[in-house]
């Protein structure tokens, strides 16, 4: 026996060998990155009662080295996060989920794009990602108990090109293409009329009867399904006051994509004040002293679809008669699985006329979308932050380097703008029907493969309106300023594949603006930013005519259904925490606002309600509890009511359902930032609120709570943009450098 009992030990010995190898080679066989050129760099971090840095410095990158320290140390954790993401080793630290973005690093080519097209950036520009980078690296080296994954650091400005190459197709999309693609499922396409082949008219560049003044980090699943957001801007002739911009943006709270809010302010010119995302060295919207902008997301028609025509053996695709070699490449995915990290080989495949190819049961499908294997928007974000007049800001715009995104614009001299800004692909004027846009293209035909993005001229945008206002809550670009002064969809070709979509938000807003008969000042302003009423239109009326159907009602013996229906028959369209029926239509209506704007099969609404009432009775014991008692606003200990509903103006978009069958909001009114420039040559005045505090990830920190309050009681805090009112409220202040 003793053969057995060496052999056992044997065996012992190899899966430990085992074990300890799957548990340390990811990091060695990661591919370091190459540590930015050494320059000084000392920048002062100064923050306010609530814990914003305003981060100074003589030159620009040594604020942007400042901006990587300050956020470290408010949210290290989710900066690494997304650095691992800019390396394709996010599986690594987050497991299977982390696999999912790097599969998508390495499909859309990030790194290849990034390698290629950074060094083409201006030197300041450059210089710019660069000390961000060793802000982020001084910060892990002095930090060390702190990185959660090894051999992540350093990391250099081509890597934050990177992380930007990945994130940035996500905001108007694409993960609606790749992720059924992936799983061999049907696309779900339908951005407006599907009137394939127009001839693309050019845009009138301001509504007939206004005046110009002046000139002008999602993949797939179910939480990117419900990205939204609100925007305003009025002009002083209709606020009675000042110019006013109020930026809403309804993001994560959370994670790589949730706002973190700073200023800044540098001898080189650049003050400015709003936020950003992890991995940014810049805001990407708030304010200067003369002009500020907000984003909402928009869904125009980005991407197409072609199914290539292959060869027997599949590895080569047919063009215009030609064979051509399927480019591929084999990749590993470090998965973390417990204590060990599994190397998952996937291959990846690429058509060099195309873009990125899937394989899947119905065939080789390749992608091609807008802003593809570009990063200049890099630069463009820089230099609006530094405009200071409407021209500045629209020369930047008009570059189309910013892959997506609407902007709303506001400045002190009383201009304001939209500009649906998208880098829309550069389709050819086909008169044959066959060439469908939003479906299935033929891959085998290069006229249907285009290059570049369409004319600045050619897309939607509104300046000064004769209404006086301007908004948009994720709805089409046709309803933005009120009768009189909106674009007609006429004057757009359906090839640019406008969305002609509208939220509740956007349904109510344009109610409210259009019907206010008095001025559009602050306290009528706040009404409409936290209204929470539901108007009986578009899914909403879908949803509630099928309730009333008497088939329902016959259907339904159980007494707790029937009455649960009898609520949300008599609702009053409202998510103010005050009728019996609000918790159960916030848990209804989401699925159906989802199913609307995602293009997603309708649900059952009696499968729907009878979760609805299940849950409702097994975590309250009743189906009419107080909305308040359902929605939660928690972070460590504070556990806050809320109100607001997923497409009300006031914005509950989603949510966790926490063990205790409370909702736990994630994803609705993000940072909030009210901006106004008075008449005269006053100083520009803004407030702000995030959902929790400064400090979202440091449970330690005074400000890892200190705004939920606040947010909860429709409150703002003043924000702190000039220097005098910095210092005076500062409550700390420290020089961060890098000098050995």
């Amino acid at each position: 026996m003793k053969w057995v009992k060496g052999g056992v030990i044997t065996l012992a010995a190899l899966l430990i060998v085992a074990f300890v190898a799957l548990a340390t080679w990811e990091p060695f066989f990661a591919t370091p990155s190459e540590a930015p050129e050494y320059r000084e760099y000392s920048a002062e971090i100064v923050r306010d009662e609530f814990g914003v840095p305003m981060i100074y410095g003589e030159t620009d990158a040594d604020v942007a080295f400042g901006v990587a320290i300050a956020h470290a140390e408010d949210d290290f954790f989710t900066l690494q996060d997304v650095a691992a993401m800019s390396k394709g080793r996010y599986s690594a630290i987050a497991g299977e989920e982390g696999a999912t973005f790097d599969y998508v690093y390495h499909l859309l080519d990030a790194r290849g794009t990034a390698e290629r097209e950074y060094p083409k950036l201006p030197a300041d520009t450059r210089a710019l990602f660069e000390a961000y980078a060793a802000g982020m690296n001084e910060y892990a080296e002095q930090h060390p108990e702190e990185v959660k994954l090894s051999n992540l650091f350093p990391v250099n400005g081509e890597d934050v090109a990177a992380g930007f190459a990945l994130r940035q197709p996500f905001f108007f999309g694409l993960g609606n293409v790749i992720g059924p693609l992936v799983a061999g499922e049907e696309l779900r396409r339908e951005f407006g009329p599907d009137i394939p082949g127009f001839p693309r008219k050019h845009a009138k560049p301001v509504a007939e009867g206004t005046a110009h003044r002046g000139g002008l980090v999602l993949p797939w699943g179910e939480e990117a399904d419900h990205l939204g957001s609100n925007a305003w801007a009025v002009t002083p002739e209709r606020s009675g006051g000042p110019t006013t911009l109020i930026s809403n943006s309804h993001q994560p709270l959370r994670g790589g994509v949730a706002w973190y809010e700073l200023g800044v302010q540098s001898g080189e010119g650049w003050h400015f004040t709003g936020a950003n995302f992890p991995g940014s060295p810049f805001p990407f919207l708030g304010h200067n002293e003369d002009l500020g902008w907000t984003n909402t997301v928009n869904r125009p028609d980005m991407a197409d679809v072609y199914q290539l025509v292959m060869n027997e053996a599949g590895d080569s695709y047919q063009l215009d008669g030609e064979w051509h070699a399927l480019e591929q490449e084999t990749v590993t995915l470090p998965v973390k699985l417990g204590p060990i990290n599994l190397p998952v080989r996937r291959t990846i495949y690429r058509s060099s006329h195309h873009g990125p190819v899937i394989k899947n049961d119905n065939g080789v499908f390749a992608i091609r979308y807008g802003g593809m294997g570009r990063i200049d928007q890099l630069d463009a974000y820089y230099r609006i932050n530094k405009a200071k007049t409407l021209e500045e800001w629209e020369t930047q715009i008009a570059r189309m380097a910013i892959p997506s995104t609407n902007f709303i614009y506001a400045d002190r001299a009383g201009n304001i703008a939209y500009v649906y800004n998208a880098a829309i692909p550069d389709r050819p004027e086909l008169e044959e029907v066959s060439a469908n846009w939003r479906g299935i293209l033929d891959g085998s035909r290069s006229e249907l493969i285009w290059d570049g993005t369409v004319e600045y001229a050619e897309i939607p945008k509104l300046i000064n309106p004769a209404s006086g206002w301007l908004y948009n809550a994720n709805n089409e670009p046709f309803t933005a300023a009120g009768e009189g002064s909106d674009l007609s969809p006429d004057d757009f070709s359906a090839v640019l594949g406008i969305e002609r979509k509208q939220t509740n938000r956007s349904r109510r807003a344009y109610m409210l603006l259009s019907e206010a008969d008095g001025p559009l000042d602050r306290a009528a302003l706040e009404r409409m930013k936290y209204d929470m009423t539901y108007l009986r239109e578009g899914y909403v009326d879908r949803l509630w005519t099928e309730l009333e159907s008497s088939e329902f009602g016959d259907a339904w013996p159980d007494p707790d259904m029937a009455r649960a229906r009898e609520l949300l028959i008599n609702w009053d369209f409202t998510a103010d925490n005050e009728g019996p029926g609000d918790a159960l239509a916030l848990t209804m209506i989401l699925s159906f606002m989802g199913a609307e704007y995602n293009n997603k099969p309708w649900p059952d609404v009696g499968e729907k309600l009878a979760e609805s009432v299940a849950h409702l009775n097994e975590h309250f014991g009743r189906i009419d509890p107080p909305m308040s008692d359902l929605l939660r606003l928690r972070q460590g200990d504070v556990d806050l009511p809320l109100d607001g509903g997923s497409d009300t103006l006031r914005a509950s978009t989603f949510w966790r359902v926490d063990d205790d069958g409370r909702f736990s909001l994630v994803h609705g009114d993000s940072f909030i930032q009210w901006v106004e420039w008075p008449t005269d040559s006053g100083r520009v005045v803004s407030r702000s609120i995030q959902p929790f505090g400064a400090a979202t990830n440091r449970p330690d920190s005074p400000h890892y709570t200190d705004q939920m309050q606040l947010y909860v009681d429709h409150q703002l805090k003043p924000v702190r943009f000039y220097e005098d009112d910095v210092r005076a409220a500062a409550t700390s202040t420290k020089t961060v450098t890098n000098a050995r």
